[in-house]
């Protein structure tokens, strides 16, 4: 992959273009396209300029849970009437379970959930939480890339951290777009070179800091394995990410709008 476009936000540690990113056929996703983050909660003045007046961000996909976007409250882009947000969470709507933390079990609904999820991949936490979004909210996963195909300018997708719901949707729109798996994992991977930068933002808000104390910076990492177990699991349950998709109702026409956007 090339060069990581990493965004320099005062107000967020994980944002990035993903354009730059190599085709298996040739091409590159469009810079200025997609953008991922984590939460966009502390955006200064500087950042939101930035992003709409230099770089043309239209389209905010928020995929945290309703527990989170309500406690966290507006952000600063909420003010901005030229930009349009999609809510998609990925999660089930029940409890008040965030997943910054895995292994938190808090309350009985979480539990519940989280044996069931733990079930779907036993050998792999996290892939087993990633498989959980496809069997929770599949609607949720083809909103979001319907709101980044539609997207006026550039659509932003962010979670709480920015790299594991934003890495499976980011995933999703890479491998529609025709991107290689190395490429779409090095992607997630990236948000490891940030991870402590990351935590520490999201331990200064009490709707994350319990979660996170639970595990070590090390323990939150992204790594490189977990993507490629889930997508080799999508792969043999699913046909494969294309394959799910138009199970989902995205199908070929769908794809190729997301292409179009995405290759600019």
């Amino acid at each position: 992959m090339g060069r990581m476009r990493w965004l320099e936000l005062e107000g967020a540690a994980n944002a990035r273009d993903v354009g730059g990113t190599p085709t298996e056929g040739g091409g590159v996703i469009a810079p200025g396209v997609l953008l991922r983050s984590d939460n966009l909660q502390d955006l200064t003045p500087a950042d939101v300029k930035l992003l709409v007046d230099d770089i043309g961000l239209t389209t905010v996909i928020d995929l945290r849970g309703t527990p989170e976007v309500t406690r966290e409250g507006p952000g600063p882009l909420r003010s901005i009437t030229a930009v349009r947000h999609h809510h998609f969470t990925v999660l089930p709507e029940a409890g008040s379970a965030t997943d910054v933390a895995a292994d938190d079990v808090s309350d009985a609904l979480y539990l519940n959930r989280r044996e069931r999820t733990i079930a779907l991949f036993p050998d792999n936490l996290m892939t087993a939480l990633y498989l959980g979004y496809l069997e929770d909210r599949p609607d949720s996963i083809v909103g979001a890339l319907r709101a980044i195909a539609s997207a006026p300018g550039a659509a932003l997708v962010h979670c709480a951290a920015g790299k594991d719901r934003t890495g499976v949707v980011t995933a999703f729109a890479l491998t529609a777009a025709g991107v290689g798996r190395d490429a779409v994992i090095a992607d997630y991977a990236a948000s490891g070179e940030r991870i402590h930068e990351i935590l520490a933002r999201l331990r200064a808000t009490p709707t994350y800091a319990d979660d996170l104390d639970k595990r070590s910076d090390d323990d939150h990492r992204p790594k490189p394995e977990t993507l490629e177990l889930f997508l080799d699991q999508v792969d043999r349950r699913h046909g494969g990410v294309l394959t799910w998709l138009a199970g989902q109702g995205f199908g070929a026409n769908d794809v190729a709008a997301l292409r179009d956007k995405l290759l600019g």
